[in-house]
């Protein structure tokens, strides 16, 4: 069976591992939560990077949209890769060691606490989500070095003041934190809107502090061809935006080199990195 076979379904339990009475429960009132009737964005990016934790319906939007468009699945999986290039860069060049990861999804390999506390064990991280599946996961899979911490924060990125106060409680918001939210803001159909959450998160963040962003982008055809599939599906649609959109929420920071670049160029680790529709950056709060 290839990483993108159908993959049976998994009850929740499996996930979290001998559970109390208590526990079960919990797991329940998770399952009422979860919509397995339409897709969903995580699973649906699940899906694309090899993972097992999906629904037929995201299978098969999935599947759909791989004939539409097979260089989605590019993306999914060098945006992956893009990540643990930031969080090691951030680690190893720049000192950090707090991290405030927005837009979660289902844990799969390598981690924002994985790559950042294989570089420091110290490292602390909180993850930030809504989906109820990502919940069950989170609670099971998300362990951290006994020098570091990471916490979850069920909770909506349209209330970043209180995702702020609830990450105060793990993080230290008077050290430099660096702000992670890669492909998430294309949920959020205003662009303005969507500028304004990303600043408000970066007030609440002292000098010194990153915002790292990578997003799918509107740079062909095919990209926005799927991405139209995708918001025709049910599930909570998903906007793609020009690269001049990514660049301006980088306003007023300090660009990392190589600035706002397609996810496998940025600091590639290969000499003939694969051209996607995605791009990121790394920016730092002066």
């Amino acid at each position: 069976m290839s990483d993108l076979d159908p993959q049976p379904e998994a009850p929740i339990e499996a996930h979290l591992g001998p559970i109390d009475a208590e526990e079960a429960a919990e797991a329940a009132a998770i399952r009422a939560r979860i919509d397995t009737s339409t897709p969903h964005s995580a699973r649906f990016w699940n899906y694309f990077v090899g993972g097992k934790d999906n629904y037929e319906k995201d299978r098969e939007l999935g599947d759909h949209i791989k004939e539409i468009f097979p260089g989605l699945v590019d993306v999914a999986r060098t945006s992956r890769h893009f990540l643990g290039r930031a969080v090691r860069h951030l680690v190893t060049e720049q000192g950090v060691r707090q991290f405030l990861d927005i837009g979660t999804g289902l844990p799969t390999a390598d981690n924002t606490h994985e790559v950042a506390q294989r570089a420091a064990v110290d490292s602390r991280i909180v993850y930030v989500d809504n989906d109820p599946l990502v919940l069950a996961h989170a609670r099971a899979l998300l362990t951290s070095t006994a020098e570091g911490e990471t916490a979850y924060i069920d909770a909506d990125l349209y209330e970043p003041e209180s995702i702020l106060a609830e990450a105060a409680k793990t993080l230290d918001l008077s050290r430099p934190v660096a702000l992670m939210i890669l492909n998430t803001l294309g949920h959020v159909a205003d662009y303005q809107q969507a500028k304004d959450l990303v600043a408000r998160l970066m007030a609440g963040l002292p000098s010194g502090s990153y915002l790292v962003i990578s997003d799918s982008t509107s740079t062909s055809e095919g990209m926005i061809a799927a991405s139209n599939e995708y918001n025709k599906s049910g599930a909570i649609p998903y906007y793609v935006r020009s690269v001049e959109e990514i660049s301006g929420f980088f306003e007023g920071l300090e660009l990392v080199e190589p600035g706002v670049e397609q996810v496998t160029r940025w600091r590639a680790e290969s000499d003939d990195p694969t051209p996607v529709d995605a791009y990121g950056a790394v920016g730092r709060k002066a």
